[in-house]
């Protein structure tokens, strides 16, 4: 029987060294992220909201576009994939259905945060967060839903109480969050190596959780031997993808409005592309199902099969 993906993100978790992963947008770059060789990968919110819609991500996509997008995610690739839970769409109750839907979608793991609605990028302003009980009953409603459904999902209870509120709040909440169950602790955009270290020191026996925002985030950006030597677990790179299609986007407008196409090296063959998005896959698997027509067809030059 297949590893589950709750199952093998819990192995990868339980390996040695710092796990580091990328953060997806839509089922192009999560394949992008397998074929690199990342064992597991992220959804970033931030960049579907962008991707999807357009728009800043200031709680403006829905749950439903949220887990539409998760699931065509979840079925291009076959790493596990941890889900942006947002607040939970609402109170305890809205958090549990969050995490049943992430369970039947087939995520391997879902993080949620403590953040008002309508919630905003962490590393951006006006964030606000509820009380401290409120904070901990979402993520006990979340345990009590992966039990109530069975499921090993790994939850990942972050804070944004470090900015909201203050640094011995975001601690005191994640100890608080670690008390009732979460797998995976995280605080959202700490200040300073120091304070990175003081976050790993509580409740040792919880794996941490590293979100480094790239080009000018709050997080100071430390490579995977100072991340394992600080006691992280798993880090994320919530903006990487997303950034770089930007740029390479705007630079490929830039050529082809000036009379051009973008130079090679800058951009794919059209026979690499059709490798990544899965043509010749396609055409092989194809193959089993061709014929006697088909085949006729093929010997006369009439038709090629798997060709364009």
């Amino acid at each position: 029987m297949a590893e589950s993906p709750a199952k093998a993100l819990r192995r990868i978790l339980d390996s040695p060294g710092v796990h580091l992963g990328p953060a997806c947008f839509d089922a192009l770059s999560a394949k992008l992220v397998e074929r690199a060789g990342f064992d597991y990968c992220f959804t970033s919110g931030f960049s579907i909201s962008a991707a999807r819609l357009g728009l800043p991500d200031v709680g403006l996509i829905s749950f439903g576009e949220m887990m539409d997008q998760g699931r065509q995610i979840i079925q291009a690739v076959s790493i596990p994939i941890i889900a942006d839970g947002d607040n939970g769409y609402g109170n305890a109750m809205n958090v549990k259905r969050t995490v049943r839907d992430a369970i039947r979608a087939g995520y391997a793991g879902i993080f949620l945060e403590d953040q008002v609605s309508p919630k905003a990028c962490g590393h951006t302003r006006g964030r606000k967060v509820v009380p401290r009980d409120e904070a901990v009953m979402r993520i006990k409603a979340a345990i009590d839903a992966r039990k109530e459904s069975g499921s090993d999902i790994v939850i990942i209870a972050r804070t944004d109480s470090r900015q909201a509120i203050s640094f011995d709040e975001s601690l005191w909440r994640s100890q608080a969050f670690a008390d009732v169950g979460a797998d995976v602790l995280l605080i959202d955009a700490l200040a300073s190596r120091e304070e990175m270290k003081a976050f790993c020191e509580i409740a040792p026996s919880v794996p941490k959780m590293a979100n480094l925002l790239e080009g000018g985030g709050k997080t100071p950006i430390l490579n995977p031997t100072e991340l394992e030597d600080v006691g992280f677990k798993i880090a994320a790179y919530p903006l990487s993808l997303m950034g770089v299609s930007i740029r390479a986007m705007q630079n490929a407008l830039t050529t082809i409005k000036g009379g051009q196409i973008p130079s090679h090296g800058s951009i794919p063959t059209f026979e690499e592309i059709k490798e990544i998005v899965g043509f010749n896959s396609y055409y092989e698997e194809e193959k089993r199902y061709a014929t006697s027509a088909d085949k006729v067809s093929s010997q006369n030059g009439i038709f090629s099969l798997g060709k364009e």
